[in-house]
Order: structure tokens, then C-alpha cells, then sequence
């Protein structure tokens, strides 16, 4: 009998074009409800504890139950109204809102006010002398009734409390005027293909056929995946976190969160970085991504990190790295040597790329007489999806953006004027869209970034005070944000219901997270204690290194930014970008290629090496095996199915750990 070759004739539809629908309802808000008074407190008690977020473990939970509860109910969920409660889950879990200081805390925005009461009576603060110079609208002072008796209820807290809620809803306007824009522009303009937009939103479809009884190829791939997960997460997530919670030590089978070999390699090869990521999120991700950006991460890392490290090293650029030092500080110490300056002057090229290939879009479609047959079907593809006027998302940034300045100009009066206008209204659009570009090219935002621009900034600028560290400076990157609006439109889901969904979220997340950040601050434990591990060990160090930023600016103390930012560097990236570029024009190879190199030089070889495996194994093994049109539809189904089996352990992992501390915690 012959084997019959797999063909692409049969390939499946991944993404039907029916007509966009609703998926904001009361079901939705039964959702919010389930995952603000439910889920939200085993958030904030295992981001105390490991450090760790639920947001994956919350939106397929509850997704799964809310699927199952319809299903016995004889109501049939939409996938509409599944992706608006997927967004619902993350964005209650994970949402923060701390103002300036650089720490996001799981469990909503009060968590920021936690952390702002341990700053200004920590030993690090008194020991710079900051304690009395951190202004009032961040927290009440140290021997206030609102700290002494752990509560919000007092009259120290309502300024913070107001700026804080402010701060969080002002936000969330500016992200989704901005980031639909943005979209707007990427995708309808420039059509950029958003891989990673088609994970999420086919783990939605799939979970929808199993809503409507009619289990197709989408759940098996999804059940599948979902195996994988959960078996592997028995050994990754569940034993290390079962043993820990009921006995004196952790067993782990396999390292959490990667295996690092970076001390060893420093013997041969100084200052390379080598390991590999044990979490098979990045080998699935490998499925999904686009194969040449991946190549690109690949080759960017790998040459970066390991090849070009060393010679760097033997020419005295990176000077800081010491031997025997494993993957965190040797990245440190080579960022301060080289790579800070370096990354802006290639991201800065990334950035007049995506302006120029924009305006010449633009040019090319107004000088056009007759409109093409694509245009005619993406519009009509786009018909219907409840389209938000332009120039109102454009506005309605603006006025949030001016409102920011205004309130940091009241705060800070003595800081100058027109940096806060450059990085409101330059330095964070221009700074979004090339975020943007990066997650509609590559599917991830990471690689580019200016890092310590804030921290230089405030340095440079010649101010002198510790108010400007804690203000909400509007810089904002709200690139990634654009992924969600495409996972809108594949899942055939009115734009309208998003924005509804996001101001529900708000008011439930700022509801809930008041309540139970009151309630465990209120508990026999201060925070940070022994009772939570996690902060007790980090709240110091990251206390510390803002005291640090702090106190640059109060006395004559100089900053390692000011010598870390080279000129001769920055230069070097742009001209290294600018000769890449042209050789990848010049060749005729993908662009994709290009894109991968250049987020691959801020990427580990950690994430590289598996990613780059799937990748390999996706397209000369699965693919063939399959067809390639049908391995493409499977793929990002296999990867969400795959996370939401991650998911269902760790969620029962954190009602067991809760349980077990509880118990440990009776008093007999």
C-alpha cells in the first residue's frame, strides 16, 4: 500500500470571514466578577510569595469554567464573548499601577501603594537620607497612622489614592487610543502580519467549537497541546511547589527557569552568554513565529552573545565582567559597558525605517487613481468590525498626553517643561510604533528599547530633588497593545466590545484589588516578611537600587548611566543596523531576517536555542509531514493548547500551596 503524500488542497480554514458580533455582555461581567473576587487574591499572594503571575492560569480557567457552566446550562458561548472574557481575566490579574517607581506588583494598582509604604521606611531610603524628601502624594510618612496601623483609611492616603486611580484610568484611555491607532496604521496601511495574534485568538476558536458541542480539528489539536502541557507541568510547576509548600525543602527536577552555563563558558569564551530556557513556551513559539525572524534571533544571539562578546572583551570594551559570573550580572555589566548605547543607535534606525516605509505607503496609495482588487477585499473584510474614527483615538490621546503634563508640571514644577513635552508627545509615540512594527513583524516586542533613558534623563537634565523619580512621567511604550486589536479582527469581534470591556475591568480591578490588598496588608505579617519569600528577598535589592537613582539627584553623587551612554557607541549601532539593512536588500533576503537579527542582539541565547529548534523541527519535519498550509493552522492551536494545560497546574498548584499555609499557620 502506498503512502499518500500530505497535500495543502485540504487544508483547514483557520479564520472564517462571518460577520463581526458583540462579545461584551453580561456573561463577560459574570467573568470579571469570577476573577476579581476569585482569582484575584491567589494572584497577589503568589506574586508575594514567588514572585510569579496567573494571568495565563486565570484566562483559561476562566474560560474553561464559564464554557463548562454554559454547557450544563444548555447557553452556548461565543467566541466573541470567549475572547472578551480571555481579556478580562489577564487584564485583571496582571494590570498595575504604580506611579514612577518602576515596581508593578500582581493583584491590580494598590499593590503599587504597598510597595510605596515599605520605600519610605525602608533602611535603604533612611540610609540615603530620602526618607523625609519623598513627597506625600506617594505615601504618608513613616510614623503615620495610615502605615503604623497598616490601613488605607486615613487621611494620608486619599491624595495617593486619588492620584493612583487617576493614574490607572488615564492609562488605560491613553493605551487603547494610542495602540488602535498605531494598529490602524500597521495593519491596514502597511499589512504586517501579526504571527502571534493567530495563537490566542485559534485557542479561542477552538475552545468555541467545544462551547457549540461541535468538537472539530481545532479541539484536538487544542486537547492535544493542552496534554502536553499539563504533563509537563506536573514535573515543571507541581512537584517543585507541592514540595515546598509541605515540606522543609524544593525538589525540581528539571531548573527553574532555565540552565545557565554562562560561568562555565567565561573560562573559555570571556564575558559570552550560553544557556537554554526549560520552560517549552519559546520551542512552541518556534511553531508560530514567522522562520526567518526566528533564523534571525538565532544567528543575532548567538552571534552576539557568544562570538562577538569575546572579541569586544580582548579589545577592552566590556571591561566590567569578572570571571566566574553566571547569566544576570554578566549582562549587566556588558549592558553598562556597551550594549546600552549600542541598542539605541540600531533602534533609533528601526524607528526612521518604519517612518520612512509608512509615508512612502502612503504616498504611493494617494497618488493612485484606481483602487486594486486587494484593496477592495480588505476593505470588505473590514466591514463591519465597528471601525473608531481616527482622528477621535488621535484626539483623545492628545487631551489624556496634555493631562499627564499637566499633573507632572503641578507635582514637579521645578523640573523642566520641555522634557516632559518630548517624551509625552515625541519620545512615546515614536517609541510605541516601533513596538508596533516589532510585534506585527516578529509577534514579540522584545529586543528593542532604550534602556535607563528615564534614569539618564532625570540626570542629565540638571534637576535637583527627589519628587521626578516618583512622578507619572507619561513615557509610555504601548506598542505590544496593537496585538490585541488584531486578535479582534480574527476572531470576527467588534472593536467596540473591547473598549467597553477594558473600562468593566477597571472599575472591578480598582474594587477588588482596594479590598484584598487591604486585607492581607492587614494580616499578622508585615510585608515584606518571612511569611512572603519572594519580596522579602528582592524588596531590598530593588529598594536599594532606587535609592541609588534617588539620591544621583539630591546631592553631588554621579550616576554609572552618565559614562555607560557612549556616543562612539550609539553611533556604531545605527552604522551596524544601516550596513545590515543594506545587505539584506541587496541579497533579497526576507526582511524578516533583518528584524530577527536586531531584536536577536537583546535576546539570550536562553530564548534563542529553543525557539530555533522549533523552528527547525516545524518547518523540515511537521510541516512536511502535514502539508504546510495544514502544520500552519495547527501550530498556534498546539501553543495555546499547550499554555492553558501550564495554566490548569499552576492554578491547582497555588490552591494547594494556600491551603498548605494555612494549615502551617494554625496556632494550636
Amino acid at each position: 500500500m502506498s503512502e499518500t503524500k500530505p497535500t495543502d488542497e485540504v487544508a483547514p480554514v483557520l479564520f472564517e470571514q462571518d460577520e463581526y458580533q458583540e462579545g461584551f455582555g453580561w456573561k463577560t461581567i459574570w467573568g470579571a466578577l469570577f476573577v476579581g473576587f476569585i482569582v484575584l487574591p491567589g494572584a497577589i499572594y503568589m506574586g508575594l510569595v514567588t514572585g510569579q503571575s496567573l494571568a495565563g492560569a486565570a484566562q483559561w480557567v476562566t474560560i474553561i469554567l464559564f464554557i463548562e457552566i454554559a454547557k450544563r446550562s444548555f447557553v452556548q458561548l461565543r467566541k466573541q464573548e470567549i475572547i472578551i472574557l480571555y481579556w478580562v481575566a489577564g487584564g485583571l490579574v496582571v494590570m498595575g499601577g504604580s506611579l514612577g517607581t518602576g515596581v508593578n506588583l500582581f493583584g491590580g494598582p494598590f499593590g503599587g501603594l504597598i510597595w510605596n509604604q515599605w520605600i519610605v521606611r525602608s533602611p535603604q531610603a533612611e540610609g540615603f537620607g530620602l526618607t523625609h524628601l519623598i513627597p506625600p502624594w506617594i505615601a504618608p510618612p513613616p510614623d503615620s497612622p495610615g502605615i503604623v496601623g497598616r490601613t488605607f483609611l486615613t487621611h494620608g492616603w486619599v491624595f495617593p489614592i486619588v492620584l493612583l486611580v487617576g493614574h490607572v484610568i488615564l492609562t488605560r484611555v491613553a493605551s487603547l487610543s494610542l495602540s488602535y491607532t498605531l494598529y490602524r496604521v500597521t495593519n491596514d496601511i502597511e499589512r504586517l502580519e501579526y504571527p502571534m495574534a493567530q495563537v490566542a485568538a485559534g485557542g479561542i476558536l477552538a475552545l468555541a467549537e467545544t462551547s457549540q458541542k461541535s468538537e472539530g480539528w481545532r479541539w484536538r489539536i487544542f486537547s492535544v497541546g493542552s496534554v502536553i502541557g499539563v504533563i509537563y507541568a506536573v514535573l515543571y510547576v507541581a512537584l517543585p511547589t507541592i514540595t515546598g509548600a509541605v515540606g522543609a525543602t524544593t525538589v525540581q527536577l528539571i531548573p527553574i527557569p532555565f540552565i545557565d552555563v554562562t560561568h562555565l563558558v567565561g573560562k573559555v569564551a570571556p564575558t559570552a552568554i550560553l544557556g537554554i530556557w526549560t520552560d517549552l513556551s519559546f520551542f512552541f513559539m518556534g511553531f508560530v513565529l514567522p522562520f526567518w525572524v526566528v533564523v534571525g534571533n538565532f544567528v543575532g544571539s548567538v552571534l552576539v552573545r557568544i562570538v562577538i562578546n569575546p572579541i569586544l572583551y580582548r579589545f577592552g570594551i566590556l571591561h566590567t565582567w569578572k570571571p566566574g559570573m553566571t547569566v544576570i550580572p554578566t549582562n549587566i555589566c556588558n549592558s553598562l559597558d556597551f550594549y546600552i548605547s549600542y541598542t539605541i543607535g540600531s533602534a533609533s534606525f528601526i524607528a526612521l525605517i518604519g517612518i520612512v516605509s509608512v509615508i512612502w505607503v502612503l504616498v504611493r496609495r494617494g497618488g493612485r487613481r484606481r483602487v486594486h482588487v486587494d484593496d477592495d477585499a480588505w476593505r470588505k473584510a473590514s466591514e463591519g468590525r465597528g471601525d473608531i474614527p481616527i482622528k477621535l483615538a488621535l484626539g483623545t490621546w492628545i487631551v489624556v498626553t496634555s493631562i499627564y503634563v499637566i499633573v507632572c508640571y503641578k507635582l514637579v514644577p521645578l523640573f523642566p517643561l520641555p522634557i516632559l513635552l518630548f517624551f509625552a508627545f515625541i519620545w512615546s509615540p515614536l517609541f510605541s510604533y516601533i513596538g508596533a512594527r516589532m510585534v506585527g513583524i516578529t509577534g514579540v516586542a522584545q529586543g528593542i528599547s532604550f534602556p535607563y533613558l528615564r534614569e539618564g534623563t532625570f540626570i542629565l537634565s540638571g534637576y535637583k530633588g527627589a519628587d521626578i523619580w516618583f512622578a507619572p512621567v507619561p513615557m509610555w511604550g504601548f506598542g505590544y497593545a496593537t496585538q490585541a486589536w488584531k486578535e479582534l479582527e480574527l476572531t470576527r469581534t467588534k472593536y467596540k466590545s473591547y473598549v467597553k470591556m477594558t473600562f468593566a475591568v477597571v472599575v472591578i480591578l480598582l474594587v477588588c484589588s482596594f479590598i484584598f490588598w487591604s486585607m492581607i496588608w492587614r494580616l499578622g505579617s508585615q510585608i515584606p516578611s518571612s511569611a512572603y519569600p519572594y519580596v522579602q528577598k528582592f524588596w531590598p535589592y530593588w529598594a536599594l537600587m532606587q535609592s541609588m537613582w534617588v539620591s544621583s539627584t539630591v546631592g553631588d553623587h554621579k550616576s554609572f548611566i552618565v559614562d555607560a551612554i557612549r556616543w562612539e557607541y550609539i553611533s556604531a549601532g545605527s552604522i551596524a543596523a544601516i550596513a545590515l539593512y543594506t545587505v539584506v536588500r541587496l541579497a533579497g533576503a526576507p526582511i524578516g531576517l533583518f528584524y530577527g537579527i536586531i531584536a536577536g542582539v537583546g535576546l539570550w541565547p536562553h530564548y534563542a536555542i529553543p525557539m530555533f529548534t522549533g523552528a527547525l523541527l516545524s518547518r523540515f519535519v511537521l510541516a512536511k509531514r502535514f502539508g504546510e498550509k495544514k502544520w500552519r493552522s495547527y501550530a498556534p492551536i498546539l501553543l495555546a493548547g499547550y499554555a492553558a494545560g501550564m495554566a490548569l497546574v499552576a492554578m491547582a498548584c497555588t490552591a494547594i500551596a494556600l491551603l498548605a499555609r494555612s494549615i502551617n499557620q494554625i496556632v494550636y
